[in-house]
């Protein structure tokens, strides 16, 4: 569901702006502007996709809604710095949030991207009193914020979305574990390709013969953060999948053209 002030343009393989060469793809890029707000209908649509909350009823999910707020930033803007006081969750309710931390050097690299209805934010009530990671626009974006107070009302008047929470919380440990043990045996080709498999599957949108776009614009050094890797490993195994024929790239995009040999590639040497 798109709010108003969403505008839709043409992005060609190579220029952005000019019209595309004879005999060259083009292939359509959201421009994504910053909405002037997130109306009821599209705040309760993606509370009720929100992990903690889905089904709920509606009465529920507008008791909430009522104890959170509306806020809108544009491209880039800083939602939170790492290292503030987390005193709040956050649920984007339309365009696309992006979490990075900065290395010892001062260089930012990116952890995740978030869609509609996903959470994100701390707070110390799960445990969290200050925020690890940087939460910045990538797009036009509005997110719905509550507070520390609210949310522990939340939870005291239902109690399965604290059950949720719990398990929430369990299954981000379990994962941090996981995590350090698999990235330590990986190839670089491997965590690319489970990098993009897990961008198609969060953000893609399926173009028959064009494949999978990724409508976002993200650069080498952010998938080298996406994939624990370095941008000139990552620009390397990118530019010869390109030639191969299993992804294809623009400034703005970017598109798995074989799924299933980046499957393979992913499961190789035992990377699940």
């Amino acid at each position: 569901m798109q709010a108003a002030g969403y505008s839709r343009a043409m992005n060609t393989l190579e220029s952005p702006t000019g019209p595309a060469p004879k005999g060259r793809r083009t292939i359509p890029l959201t421009e994504i502007t910053l909405p002037h707000q997130c109306p009821r209908p599209v705040r309760l649509h993606v509370l009720a996709r929100a992990p903690y909350f889905v089904g709920l009823d509606e009465a529920a999910l507008d008791r909430i809604d009522r104890r959170m707020s509306t806020l809108t930033f544009a491209p880039d803007e800083r939602i939170y710095r790492a290292g503030e006081p987390a005193e709040a969750l956050y649920v984007v309710a339309e365009g696309r949030v992006k979490l990075s931390q900065d290395t010892a050097g001062g260089t930012e690299t990116v952890t995740d991207l978030l869609v509609p209805g996903e959470l994100f934010g701390a707070m110390s009530t799960l445990g969290e009193p200050h925020h690890h990671q940087t939460a910045s626009a990538l797009v036009g974006t509005c997110v719905l914020r509550i507070d520390q107070g609210d949310f522990r009302t939340v939870l005291a008047e239902q109690p399965r979305i604290a059950l949720r929470v719990l398990d929430d919380v369990a299954a981000r440990l379990s994962r941090a574990q996981s995590d350090i043990g698999s990235q330590s045996t990986a190839t670089v080709e491997q965590r690319v390709a489970s990098t993009l498999l897990r961008l198609a599957d969060k953000l893609g949108e399926d173009r028959g013969r064009d494949g999978i776009l990724l409508e976002v614009p993200l650069s080498r050094g952010d998938l080298a953060g996406l994939a624990r890797s370095t941008p000139e490993s990552v620009s390397r195994v990118m530019s010869r999948w390109k030639k191969e024929g299993l992804i294809d790239s623009g400034r703005r995009w970017t598109a798995v053209k074989d799924r299933g040999r980046l499957e393979d590639l992913s499961a190789s040497e035992g990377l699940s």
